[in-house]
């Protein structure tokens, strides 16, 4: 069914994967040139002062899981919404035809998805700041 997209699929990927390749050695060679460049340029007695671990005494906390979280319940309410659309539709569907009622469905799950699903993103970011001020103070 979609023979014509598979050819021009692994030409892409293959030609990706050796610009990728190229890239990683070009990348390579360009770092061991800067730290050759800044070990001439610098005393080993400066290093001491200039490099310190950071203090691991304090607790940093991953706020990954709450965005991961907040974005999956705003995904769930969006398909709930969508799927609530889609019963008022269905049910007040006097004069729609079927491809205007499967766009409108459509449209109304995406949106939904979408929307709900950046509000909680939203809502995380602002739990983060806020839990970040009360850390602070």
């Amino acid at each position: 069914m979609m023979d014509f997209i598979t050819a021009p699929l692994v030409v892409g990927f293959i030609c990706l994967g050796i610009y990728a390749l190229f890239e990683l050695f070009v990348r390579r060679k360009e770092r061991l040139l800067i730290i050759e460049k800044i070990s001439e340029r610098m005393d080993i007695t400066d290093l001491g002062k200039r490099l310190s671990l950071p203090s691991y005494s304090l607790p940093r906390f991953s706020f990954s899981a709450l965005k991961a979280g907040c974005l999956l319940v705003g995904v769930g309410l969006g398909i709930l919404v969508g799927f609530l659309f889609n019963l008022t539709i269905a049910v007040n569907r006097h004069d729609l035809d079927f491809y205007n009622e499967y766009e409108a469905i459509t449209s109304a799950y995406g949106a939904s998805v979408l929307v709900f699903g950046g509000l909680g993103l939203i809502i995380a970011f602002v739990i983060e700041t806020n839990m970040k001020k009360k850390e602070d103070e």
